[in-house]
């Protein structure tokens, strides 16, 4: 096959849920779409979407942000010089917006934050970008940013339209801090008697858990803002079904985990900063993401970026599911090697 061929790689696909979900981006009852070879994350999630209905509101995510960003890197002869271009770039910044705005309908330049090295000088531009994801969206505008401030006769070169600030598909804290993508985050309030009766645990159990393993352990391992049981795995099979960049799940995938045992029940959240969806651009026109998009309510007339909002809370969702049914298992022996027994290995 040459470079110029294509084809189409098949991964299992099943619809999970419904999931209740209720927040600012999406409410209602919906089926999600997971694709993965991992056969135990359809039952695993689907226990966590059985609890969501079970409770008024059932998972509560609130949508916090979006953005797309890309670092562009300058070159000045010295330190003091790239100093000297930052106050420069930062005073100007309506200008730079105008230089934005001006190429594109949809996207908006919010926020630069530069970084200096040295006498390299690293821009990070946080951009709107409606409902695409936005990584060629951001692109296109930093080449025109760039080519703005090197008119300006300041001391500054040419370094590259992506110095690594931004960061893209690379574990990082400025992510983490920043953001990038949508931010979101799912929290679910679950009685004692369906955690006792549908996890097979108690509030008690999860939460040390949460304490021990998500966060403590985390930390020991060297962890990069990140703190989760396997957001990974839930981000990939989304990603995967609904035509996302799935190399985005490095990012994605940093995150918290957080639970509280309370007098009424369980509280249980995931916060997930990164999470990098889009509901148009490429890929989504292949006709099984069409058709996945429309189905879980992304293919609506809403103003732009209220799609991909949306996507991002059912994301967030998918990730409380998963995270919460994981971790119950994991409280008590021998349960999580069980069921992946019972569901992967194939009789003699």
């Amino acid at each position: 096959m040459s470079v110029h061929d294509s084809a189409v790689t098949p991964i299992p696909t099943s619809w999970v849920g419904p999931i209740r979900i209720s927040g600012n981006a999406a409410e209602g009852e919906v089926e999600v779409p997971l694709a993965t070879y991992e056969s135990p994350l359809w039952p695993s999630v689907g226990r966590g979407a059985k609890i969501s209905r079970m409770i008024e509101g059932g998972i509560r995510v609130t949508h916090l942000d979006q953005r797309m960003t890309r670092s562009v890197l300058f070159v000045a002869p010295t330190a003091a010089d790239a100093a000297a271009a930052t106050a420069v770039i930062e005073s100007r910044y309506d200008e730079l917006v105008s230089v934005v705005t001006g190429q594109s309908r949809f996207a908006k330049l919010i926020e630069l934050h530069p970084e200096q090295v040295g006498n390299l000088l690293f821009v990070r531009f946080a951009l709107r970008t409606g409902d695409a994801s936005g990584h060629n969206m951001v692109t296109a505008a930093a080449d025109r940013l760039m080519e703005a401030i090197l008119s300006w006769g300041l001391a500054l070169e040419y370094g590259s339209v992506s110095g690594n600030f931004c960061s893209d598909k690379k574990a990082t804290g400025v992510n983490g801090v920043l953001g990038r993508g949508h931010s979101v985050i799912a929290e679910i309030l679950i009685p004692h008697s369906i955690v006792q009766e549908r996890l097979r645990s108690t509030a008690t159990k999860i939460t040390d858990l949460v304490v021990r393993k998500d966060l403590v352990g985390s930390i020991a391992a060297g962890a990069l803002r990140s703190a989760n049981a396997h957001f990974a795995n839930m981000l990939l099979g989304i990603y995967l079904a609904t035509g996302q960049d799935a190399a985005n799940i490095v990012e994605g995938s940093q995150g918290t985990t957080y639970a509280e045992a309370r007098e009424d029940g369980l509280y249980f959240s995931t916060t997930l900063p990164n999470v990098i969806v889009g509901t148009v651009g490429n890929g989504k026109d292949l006709p099984h993401v069409e058709e996945a998009l429309t189905r879980i309510g992304c293919r609506e007339d809403r103003e732009p970026g209220a799609n991909s909002a949306r996507l991002a809370a059912l994301t967030a969702a998918i990730v409380l599911c998963g995270e919460l049914s994981l971790l119950a298992a994991q409280t008590n022996p021998g349960e999580l090697m069980s069921t992946h027994t019972l569901m992967e290995r194939k009789r003699a």
